[in-house]
């Protein structure tokens, strides 16, 4: 019995259909954002009850495919599942408590992540590289705060509305960063001060070209490691190093076979004296 509900589990056909189910649910919640009619209402209510079943038979699934069910609750995302499973489940759609199950509803998009592993490692390396993007993001927010202080101190009196204080500077050159109408910013206050454009190239170099390309370089190393890790979890998984020396062992193997074989078909050459 446990051998076929892990073949329903691990088949193609059931985890397309859940992710199909899964993509009903998103579009569902953005039906529900639209006015209709009570007929489509009471329908959409039936769909979701039904999506909601098929979810929980999917899960029902999957924890009696494994054999050590106290192993299921160790992935992180079978315990999100569970979760947002189990919430969906409380009859709350008409109290007070409303708000929470549409909520719940959105998050069931988020599904998906669980159910396709590239999405996972996406995501697991985006939450990886976090600590290392610290010192890259303390770094810019310095740039930041200084550039944020020039400019306040010098284009105030140009535009409060823009430079009037360092927080509403610092939004600004977040504009400017983004390249969000840069220009109109550098044009108003190069008519009176004509080096300012010096300070918006600079500042657009340092943080645009420079440190969104470290953040960016960070990101995909760690995502590069992740698959590495991924790979190597994979039972087949034979690394490059591995192969050279099976190579190296397998061309030292030959060689002392064909040393051997030479030995034994060669003749046995004596002298005439003997």
């Amino acid at each position: 019995m446990l051998k076929q509900i892990q073949l329903i589990r691990n088949h193609k056909v059931f985890e397309t259909f859940i992710i199909f189910i899964i993509m009903a649910s998103a579009l569902l919640v953005g039906v529900k954002t639209y006015d209709m009619s009570s007929a489509v209402v009471n329908l959409l209510y039936f769909m979701d009850l039904f999506i909601t079943v098929i979810f929980v038979l999917e899960i029902s699934i999957r924890f009696a495919a494994e054999e050590r069910k106290w192993a299921f609750f160790k992935d992180p995302w079978n315990i999100f599942d569970s979760v947002i499973v189990a919430v969906s489940l409380i009859p709350i759609e008409n109290t007070d408590m409303a708000l929470v199950a549409r909520l719940v509803r959105v998050f069931r998009v988020m599904r998906m992540i669980s159910f396709i592993p590239e999405l996972r490692v996406l995501l697991n390396s985006l939450l990886i590289a976090l600590p290392r993007l610290g010192y890259v993001m303390a770094l810019m927010f310095i740039i930041f705060y200084i550039y944020a202080a020039i400019g306040s101190l010098f284009f105030e009196d140009i535009n409060p509305f823009l430079w009037g204080d360092i927080s509403t500077a610092m939004l600004t050159l977040f504009r400017v960063m983004t390249f969000e109408d840069w220009t109109d910013v550098m044009y108003e206050t190069n008519e009176v001060y004509a080096w300012s454009w010096i300070f918006y190239i600079s500042f657009i170099f340092l943080t645009a070209f420079a440190f969104l390309n470290m953040v960016i370089g960070i990101v995909v190393n760690v995502l590069e490691e992740e698959h590495q890790r991924e790979l190597q979890a994979d039972e087949h998984y034979v690394s490059l190093a591995d192969l050279k020396v099976e190579i190296q062992e397998l061309k030292a193997l030959i060689e002392r076979q064909s040393v051997g074989a030479t030995d034994n078909r060669s003749p046995d050459r004596r002298s005439p004296d003997q």
